[in-house]
Parts: C-alpha cells; structure tokens; sequence
C-alpha cells in the first residue's frame, strides 16, 4: 500500500473518529484536510467531503436505528428541505471564487468552534456532543411529541423543520459539511428530543443530504476514486472506534479539543485566505 494511501486513510480516520466522539460536528474537518492535505481544490473537495460524510453518518444512523433511537417523522421533514437544499448549495458553490469558499468555510469553522468552546463551559454535562444552542426548556416546543413517538404535522412545525432542512442544505452544498453542529439543536429546541434521538436523526439527516447533493457527481463520476475509497475506509474505521470509546472519553475536556482544532483550522484558513 503506498504511503500517499495510507495518507489518505489516515485523514478520513480522524474525520471518521470526530464524527464518532462528537455525534455530527466533526465533518467540518474534511474540507481542511481534502484541501490542505491531499491539495484539491474546493470544487473537487467539496463532493468527496459530502460522500465520505454522508457514508460515514450512515453507520451512526445505523446503530440509532438499531437502538430505536429514529423518530422517522421528524427524519422525513427536515430531510426533504435539506435534500433540496443541497443541490443549490453546490450548485452556485460553483459561481463563487476558492478564495470566498475558503474565506466562508473559515468563518463557519470559527463560529463552531466558539460555539463548542461556550458548550463545553456552560454546559458540561451535554459537551459530548456538538449543540449550537441550549435547548429551551421554559417554552413549549413548535413540534409536539406525542407519547408513542408520532409527530403532530402543524403548519408551523412543518414550515420550521422543512426551511431548517433547506438552510442546513445550502450550507452543505456550499462547504461540504455534515450540519450537526445546527441540526442537533434545531432538533432539540423545535420537538424538544432528548439528545440521543436528536443525534441519532441528525446523522439520518447528514446522510440524506450528503448524498443528494453530491448525487450529480457520483453519477457523471466527478471525484478521484483513488482519493474518495480510501477516504471512506479511513472515516468509516474512525467512526467505528469512535463509537466505541467515545462513552469513555467523551466530555468537557474531549470538546476543549475538538473546539481548539477548529478554531486553529479556521484561524489558519483566514491567515492563508489573506496571504494568497
């Protein structure tokens, strides 16, 4: 196996592994390693990113399905926006400069990993996994849950989760990432899920729009097989053992982490950004 293989592997493990410990917030490191790392540019990264994700959050699904964890309702609705949604994000992705890509991934970067960093510190007991806001207890949810698990399709409930999915779309479209970091407290504030069912729905979610954005270029086979399989075997590993010892490890100090790795990740795209 050569080593620029190995390389690659070793990069969609620590994707995999982050997505694993975080429960959704980790693939916004792809883009940084798909560019910096493995020398695409944000055009032919952006697919693989959206794949490898996509395939990845699939086996985190999985095992929620497994567990019982999937309410399908609020799946469906927030899916059907994204599945939109993410199409048009990578579709005008393509009017925009590298250099604004970049500048806009690096923002989003900073942002969660402020917003991790805030979460880790006001919440530590809720730090194992990626929210970009408390979930609000004092008011009554838009979606209402009933006992058995089923939905009540109000208008407003269907409007917020369905423009929710579109926004989180775009975004994915754009840069490429999963969007865990906003569909797990979107989730949580709107029907009031407990964490583990908002995780387990958002990496459904990540898969479904992943896949639907970058559903062109698996068919018109736009992407390096010999960058996108091995990127894959590595994230699908990292997600495995991250699954696996992330009960162990996962908590405030675990967040610090990730939150520092990001922060330093967009700190050094703005700094490159400005420098090319």
């Amino acid at each position: 196996m050569s080593p620029d293989i190995l390389i690659t592997i070793a990069y969609g493990f620590i994707v995999g592994i982050s997505l694993g410990l975080t429960g959704g917030g980790g693939s916004i490191f792809a883009i940084p390693l798909l560019i910096y790392g493995l020398h695409l540019d944000m055009v032919q990264a952006v697919p693989v990113s959206l794949i490898a994700v996509a395939m990845t959050a699939a086996i985190g699904s999985y095992f929620s399905w497994r567990a019982g964890l999937l309410l399908w309702q609020p799946i469906s609705m927030f899916a059907s926006g994204g599945v939109i949604g993410a199409p048009i994000g990578l579709y005008f992705s393509r009017y925009f400069s590298q250099q604004t890509l970049l500048a806009g991934f690096a923002v989003l970067a900073v942002s969660v990993g402020l917003i991790m960093w805030r979460k880790s510190i006001t919440k530590p007991s809720e730090s194992s996994v990626i929210r970009a806001m408390p979930a609000r207890d004092d008011k009554e949810p838009i979606c209402k849950l009933s006992p058995d698990g089923k939905l009540s399709f109000t208008t407003p409930c269907a409007i917020i989760l369905m423009i929710s999915g579109l926004l989180t779309g775009i975004l994915s479209g754009l840069f490429g990432v999963g969007g865990g970091f906003l569909i797990v407290p979107i989730l949580m504030m709107v029907i009031n899920l407990g964490i583990h069912r908002a995780v387990g729905a958002s990496l459904m979610i990540i898969t479904l729009i992943g896949l639907s954005g970058s559903i062109s270029t698996i068919i018109k086979m736009e992407f390096d097989l010999y960058i996108m399989v091995p990127f894959i075997i590595g994230s699908f590993s990292g997600m495995l053992f991250g699954r696996r010892i992330a009960s162990n490890i996962a908590g405030p100090v675990l967040q610090r982490v990730f939150a520092s790795a990001i922060l330093l990740t967009g700190v050094t795209m703005i700094f490159a950004t400005m420098m090319g």
